[in-house]
């Protein structure tokens, strides 16, 4: 039995606690929030607090914060004995190095607060200072996920700019389709098959051989056609932008 602490209440925070909180193996004996209110409706489930101080002693503190308020609640957290692990992905693992055990535990997801996520395929990223940090991260890991990773924090780092590409750029790039729709009053909806394709297909071969449209074409009458349909000066230029580094990928890997 792993005894944890959850530290925050946003996001990813409310889906580990809903997901640690139903497995047997793992005990939650602890919700911090600096809003109490937000963890209130739980407090029959879980002891909560708004208090650093009245944390209790556990094996593991997991601390779901914001990149910039981690190392002001580590530094809160030297006298308690367990290990401290935080699950960004941008922050490397030495923010956490004044505590004796530390590490990471990332899950690599995005997560909306309504919206149910299944952990067992989410890949999750961890990372030890030393053995039993690791072994428990992993283990931890392994009850809700079939899907772990030990990588270090460059190469967590690297991942996770790779998913704010595939995430949340490809995300405002929806919403910039979404915007091109309802000014020529064409339902957003149509577009979902192909948003379906695009995705599932790179599933069997790689994103380069699954590039298609007039960019990889240089259908050069196609793409000033677009380009003269589109009203906002920003999306203009973040077309043109995608379409010249189409080519330029296409044509560095025939060189």
């Amino acid at each position: 039995m792993i005894k944890i602490s959850i530290l925050g209440a946003g996001n990813l925070g409310r889906h580990l606690f809903n997901n640690f909180i139903q497995t047997k193996e793992v005990e939650v004996i602890q919700w911090f929030n600096r809003n109490i209110n937000s963890i209130e409706s739980h407090k029959n489930e879980v002891s909560i607090t708004n208090r650093i101080e009245e944390l209790k002693e556990a094996d593991l503190y997991l601390l779901c914060l914001s990149d910039d308020i981690l190392p002001e609640i580590s530094a809160k957290l030297n006298s308690l004995k367990g290990i401290v692990a935080h699950t960004a992905g941008s922050v490397s693992m030495d923010v956490l190095s004044d505590h004796e055990n530390h590490g990471v535990f990332y899950p690599l997801q995005t997560f909306s607060k309504n919206r149910a996520v299944v952990f067992e395929n989410i890949p999750i990223c961890i990372e030890g200072n030393n053995n039993l940090s690791e072994e428990t991260l992993n283990k931890l890991a392994k009850h809700i996920s079939k899907n772990i990773h030990a990588i270090n924090s460059k190469q967590r780092m690297g991942l996770h700019a790779a998913a704010v590409f595939v995430n949340n750029f490809t995300n405002h790039l929806y919403q910039i389709g979404n915007e091109i729709c309802e000014e020529q009053q064409v339902p957003f909806e149509m577009l979902l098959p192909l948003i379906n394709e695009t995705a599932s297909k790179i599933e069997s071969i790689t994103p380069k051989e699954a590039q298609t449209g007039p960019a990889l074409r240089k259908d050069i009458n196609t793409i000033q056609k677009h380009l003269d349909l589109l009203s906002n000066p920003e999306f203009k230029n973040l077309y043109l932008t995608l379409t010249d580094s189409i080519q330029k990928n296409d044509e560095h890997s025939k060189l």
